[in-house]
């Protein structure tokens, strides 16, 4: 595979063009051996990190479409729904997981000894997966990043019937932020412009990640059940397991099935929400004991 990785930095000045801001994360494929990702630091946060995560989940899922598909019309990700569930995977239910932690956080600390000497694997956990509403999408935590997207979502069915127009959209944009998360938007960089999708013409792509946290948590499932000890194997740094487990069941097969034939040969039922609440649920008792 040939991998190519551009990084960016917020040394920008703002404000600047919000579109093009917020576009330096993404991965893109020319072709199965032939993976491109682009992703971002801040000095100030862990937005890098787990976005680096995230874009590597969807440059595995073309990476491992069969040979044999290639170019066809079949040599492809199934959907963005289901790739968005390969780079969410690897960003949260693996990436923000305590064994992956385990492994990685002892690791981190020698790096960077002076900021993290103090700080407990558990207290670094519970920072990683710290629940708070938030301005950004690509910031937010597990449980509300879901309310950024069906904010998206009702934005995006209002404009296309005529009931919002354009120029309504920074109004009712920071109406709906307030409403929905509690959150007061303070410029139309961090709120209705922080995303590339509307401006490049991607109406109707913000489901698709919803649809792929809905899809990941729901893989997880019998990845666990089949593979065996995942949170060992992640304890001890050891990813391939996991990624055969995709390879074979998901990455490989391209496009040759719909996404609801798919998920349900890979899980055995067709796509549900409850996967997803299980694992948010269970995350919030560890951390909040709630």
């Amino acid at each position: 595979m040939t991998l190519w990785l551009g990084v960016t930095s917020d040394r920008l000045q703002r404000p600047l063009d919000a579109a093009l801001y917020w576009s330096y994360l993404i991965a893109a494929s020319m072709g199965i051996g032939d993976i491109r990702l682009t992703t971002r630091y801040f000095e100030d946060n862990l937005d890098g990190l787990f976005g680096t995560m995230h874009e590597t989940g969807h440059g595995l899922y073309e990476h491992g479409v069969s040979r044999e598909l290639e170019r066809t019309p079949l040599g492809h990700g199934a959907s963005l729904g289901f790739h968005e569930s390969q780079s969410r995977m690897w960003e949260n239910m693996v990436g923000r997981s305590l064994p992956f932690w385990r492994h990685f956080y002892p690791q981190l600390q020698a790096t960077f000894p002076q900021a993290l000497s103090g700080t407990s694997l558990d207290d670094w956990y519970r920072a990683v997966n710290w629940v708070a509403p938030s301005l950004i999408r690509v910031e937010a935590d597990e449980a509300t990043y879901n309310l950024h997207i069906l904010l998206r979502f009702e934005l995006e069915k209002a404009m296309l019937s005529g009931d919002v127009k354009v120029a309504d959209l920074p109004r009712v944009w920071n109406e709906q932020m307030k409403s929905l998360l509690g959150v007061d938007v303070p410029d139309d960089t961090r709120g209705v412009l922080q995303d590339i999708h509307w401006s490049g013409g991607s109406l109707g792509y913000f489901p698709t990640y919803t649809l792929g946290n809905l899809y990941a948590a729901q893989f997880f499932e019998p990845a666990r059940k089949d593979v065996g000890d995942l949170d060992g194997q992640f304890a001890r740094g050891e990813f391939a397991p996991l990624l055969g487990w995709l390879r074979k069941n998901i990455h490989s097969q391209g496009k040759r099935y719909t996404p609801p034939e798919l998920v349900k040969r890979v899980t055995g039922k067709p796509l549900s929400a409850e996967p997803l609440l299980a694992h948010l649920r269970r995350k919030a008792s560890e951390i909040y004991g709630v």
